[in-house]
């Protein structure tokens, strides 16, 4: 006689809830913070005044939607979307690195400040800290 399986899906049903409770909630919360204030600042930036910054402005576009798909993936907590929840963290963090040094070596680059820029100095540095932070948090649930 074979050992007891789980149910299918309660692996998945108990993965989502480790990683959608507690601090997962803040996290998921900070992530839509963010999202909707990085799609804010770059629609009226762009709209308004693309001609000014278009690669700040653009890299303004590009970072809400990676924090929309972390949102979003974080949201969801499946298997998959948690993995893209990892790529999608993995990317700002580089995201972040890169535009910070390209910020301060070329500074001519960002005639007005990104999310990104400075290391995310604008924002407290939270950019720079929020996809460690969601990382750690998918490995830390991950162990159950």
């Amino acid at each position: 006689m074979s050992p007891a399986k789980p149910a299918p899906g309660r692996d998945e049903d108990e993965l989502r809830e480790r990683t959608r409770t507690g601090g997962g909630r803040v996290l998921i919360a900070v992530y839509a913070v963010f999202s909707l204030a990085a799609a804010a600042r770059s629609f009226v930036q762009i709209v308004q005044r693309f001609d000014v910054a278009p690669i700040a402005f653009s890299l303004s576009a590009v970072a809400a939607v990676f924090y929309v798909v972390a949102t979003i993936t974080l949201a969801r907590a499946s298997t998959v979307s948690r993995r893209l929840a990892a790529w999608s963290c993995i990317i700002e963090f580089a995201g972040v690195i890169v535009v910070g040094t390209i910020s301060l070596v070329v500074p001519e680059w960002f005639p007005e400040p990104t999310v990104w820029s400075h290391y995310g100095s604008g924002y407290l540095f939270i950019p720079l800290v929020l996809p460690l932070v969601g990382l750690w948090w998918l490995r830390h649930t991950a162990r159950g």
